[in-house]
């Protein structure tokens, strides 16, 4: 239901992992020897009641939420067979699709190594392996800031695999890292591993000298422990019963797990908390937050077993967050706060004493004013630079203030850094040591693949690390990125971004589209989460096709600042389907595409976009691809029993207390909302994971069963051992994309050109 991100390798066991074949039977589909399916599954009609301030509901479908159930898992696994049927002829696409993919990646790679205390740290993956694997290298000369020159494949003198992630998935169909935490002296790991997908993570403490786990482990944690600088402590977090992060713990290593300590428990159900270190390691930071309030607390590192104490008292309705810095010789945190400042302003305080009680948000300096047009995000303090990660003109950006040319208590005038493409995506890098002389910075764009770049705080200069790697000859230029806006129903321009091959699409002399071209249409809205540009390697498949890929960055996410968030969210949810709806027109009437040469795609909250406009306006798609959808939004925000949902009243608003809110909601749930025929609805797949703690399977398994019930052309995918964000490894995930490419291209009309 959240898609809050999450707090953004030695052994016998073989390290890589066989690579799919063409023929690979997870590739084509059905499988030899399961029975074709002649008719699709019709799931009972089993009449359960919902009864909410004077509305009653009926649904029919419930009695698919009892996972463990075997009717249900039977009902399950024939919704797979009778999909796995209805896609059988785009087999050869998919091998195709997949083998692109693989032909254009550079498999055996490895990451730009970055310096955390003695050692330079980087990933490393290898051709045929799913997972990579961590390791590092001794930094030789410690006034050396220049990262080693390593070659893919080839091991560098004096290596150590810190972690094997293909070793800790061996004999498991799904894998996850959740945490990963070296301590100061770089003698232990601490990381957690989740092998079903349900994100319950096992915590577990490596001697990285040794090689071996310790007896330390702690089942069930959240992601996002820590360990402390000396290497004596883990602070971890657990969950309660609706999946909410609550609680953070304190672990002595070597010491029995039934001795750990709690040392904070967060009562209000809106709040999830987690746990780090400062950049300086000066101190350890719980953070806690729902979707409008957040609090941080402190503690010396050097200090433990201490308490934590409350940098601000909380206040409703007031987020911020903390920077440890050194300004004018003495310690402050620097504090990105948003009261009386919507879109946030940057402030400076002194660090609260220890036992002398919260800071007074009145004795702040402010340093970086509140500027409506620019959205302030993230705040990095070096030795003599401090770092903003912001937002203006809908994209996001980096701008660095020099302290020394900077009055301690402000104002500051932060200096952009420049990208010669106006659709373009630059965010900070790993930069863990604060007494660094360059600072990472990565960048892409829709054409211009990933990019690690140092900068020379001192002197602007700029080096590229690394780019990623497009092998078959690859070259931006074939390619074009534009933006256009669409107008809303309120007369809002809602931003637009283009991508498409420059000769597949035929432009009029106004440089609009002269024939209407496939396109693939993508939105999200929620969360004040953005859709920025991104280059995908995957994606070229669609654009050497002829498929125009488009992003309508619409309401409810946050391109372009925090009110772009808020008009799109519990009383004004319903911008964000109409939103989606306008862009669609808006591509239509300028002549880039036609309802039946346009798919809509979106997943999560982006799937109860989908499910919306699809009852909104059924006639502007000829597809709609939902992934992992929350589809049966009010059933789920109507249960505080169910994970994640109290969390999310602040998103959607409480519909099981406020009438209004119930009702707002019931108007656009899109499980409630499809009609009793459905038989005009565009082609739809709906694809999902069994262990999706986020969003629950049975929502997108109902809204199927309705939707096919009323007429719909609907199939449902459910992968049986996944979680919310899909299959694990990155071969399965590239069969995924396969899959959902050729349908995407089945509806689109371009599949028939492939040959087996």
């Amino acid at each position: 239901m959240s898609d809050a991100a999450l707090p953004e390798p030695g052994s016998t066991v073989p390290t890589s992992l066989p690579t799919p074949r063409p023929d690979d039977p997870t590739l084509v589909a059905p499988a030899t020897d399961e029975p074709t399916p002649v008719e699709p599954p019709s799931a009972d009609r089993r009449p359960h009641e919902r009864t909410h301030h004077g509305h009653t509901f009926v649904d029919h479908y419930e009695w698919l939420r009892a996972k463990d159930d075997p009717e249900v898992v039977a009902h399950l696994e024939a919704e797979n067979a009778w999909t796995r049927a209805q896609v059988a002829h785009l087999a050869p696409l998919r091998r195709a699709v997949f083998t692109e993919i693989k032909d254009r990646t550079l498999e055996t790679d490895l990451s730009v190594p970055t310096r955390q205390g003695g050692y330079w740290y980087y990933s490393r993956t290898l051709e045929g392996s799913q997972y990579p694997l961590h390791a590092r290298v001794p930094v030789t000369d410690p006034a050396d800031w220049t990262p080693p020159a390593l070659e893919p494949g080839e091991p560098p003198a004096g290596e150590q695999v810190v972690l094997d992630e293909n070793a800790e998935a061996a004999g498991h169909e799904f894998f996850s890292l959740g945490s990963f935490s070296v301590s100061g002296d770089g003698r232990l790991l601490v990381h957690a591993v989740d092998t079903t997908g349900d994100e319950r993570y096992t915590l577990r403490v490596r001697d990285l000298e040794a090689g071996t786990n310790l007896p330390d482990e702690v089942p069930g944690t959240f992601p996002g422990a820590v360990v402390t600088p000396d290497g004596r402590y883990v602070f971890y977090p657990t969950v309660d019963d609706a999946w909410r992060p609550y609680r953070i713990w304190r672990h002595e290593i070597g010491t029995p797990t039934t001795d750990d300590v709690v040392v904070l428990e967060e009562p209000d159900e809106r709040f999830w908390v987690g746990v780090g270190l400062s950049r300086s390691q000066r101190f350890l930071q719980i953070e806690l937050g729902s979707k409008n309030t957040s609090e941080s607390w402190l503690l010396e590192a050097d200090d433990p077993t201490g308490d934590f104490r409350p940098v601000w008292t909380r206040r409703e309705g007031v987020e911020y967050t903390v920077e440890h810095a050194r300004l004018g010789g003495r310690d402050v945190l620097l504090a990105l706060h948003d009261d009386d400042a919507r879109n946030f302003e940057l402030v400076a305080l002194d660090v609260p004493a220890p036992g002398a009680g919260p800071a007074d948000p009145a004795d702040a300096r402010v340093v970086v004013p509140h500027d409506p047009q620019v959205r302030l995000e993230s705040v990095d303090a070096f030795a003599g630079h401090v770092v903003l990660g912001l937002r203006r003109g809908a994209t996001p950006r980096v701008a660095v203030v020099a302290l020394d040319d900077a009055a301690p208590d402000g104002p500051w005038v932060p200096r952009e850094l420049e990208f010669d493409e106006p659709l373009y995506s630059a965010a900070i890098g790993a930069n863990p040591e604060p007494d660094a002389p360059l600072l990472r910075v990565t960048g892409t764009s829709f054409v211009t693949p990933p990019t690690v770049f140092d900068v020379d705080l001192a002197t602007g200069e700029r080096v590229v690390r690394r780019r990623q790697p497009v092998l078959g000859g690859y070259d931006p230029a074939d390619y074009v990125q534009r933006r256009e806006w669409a107008t809303a129903e309120d007369g809002t321009r809602i931003p637009i971004s283009l991508v498409w091959r420059r000769d597949a699409v035929t432009l009029d002399a106004a440089g609009t589209g002269a024939d209407p071209a496939p396109l693939l249409l993508y939105g999200y809205g929620a969360y004040e989460i953005s859709m920025d540009p991104y280059f995908s390697v995957p994606r070229l498949s669609l654009l050497d096709r002829g498929v125009v890929f488009a992003v309508a960055h619409v309401r409810g996410g946050g391109e372009m600042g925090r009110a772009w968030y808020e008009e799109g969210r519990t009383d004004r949810k319903m911008n964000t389907f109409t939103d989606f709806v306008a862009c669609a027109r808006h591509l239509v009437e300028a002549g880039w595409t036609a309802p039946d040469r346009m798919v809509a795609d979106g997943g999560s909250a982006g799937g109860l976009l989908m499910g919306a406009v699809t009852n909104l306006a059924p006639e502007m798609f000829a597809g709609v691809l939902a992934g992992v959808p929350f589809v049966d939004a009010l059933t789920s925000i109507l249960d505080p029993s169910l994970p994640l949902t109290v969390v999310e009243w602040e998103e959607w608003g409480n519909p099981l207390a406020d009438p209004e809110v119930y009702a707002y909601m019931r108007s656009y749930s899109p499980y409630e909302n499809v009609p009793d025929d459905a038989s005009h609805y565009p082609r739809i797949l709906a694809v999902t994971s069994l262990h999706d703690t986020r969003v629950l399977y049975v929502e997108p398994a109902k809204w199927v069963a309705r939707l096919r019930a009323a007429g719909a052309p609907a199939l449902l995918k459910i992968e049986m051992s996944a979680g919310h964000g899909g299959v694990s490894g990155r071969y399965a995930r590239w069969e995924e994309i396969a899959f959902e490419h050729a349908w995407t291209l089945d509806v689109l009309g371009l599949a028939a050109t492939e040959e087996d």
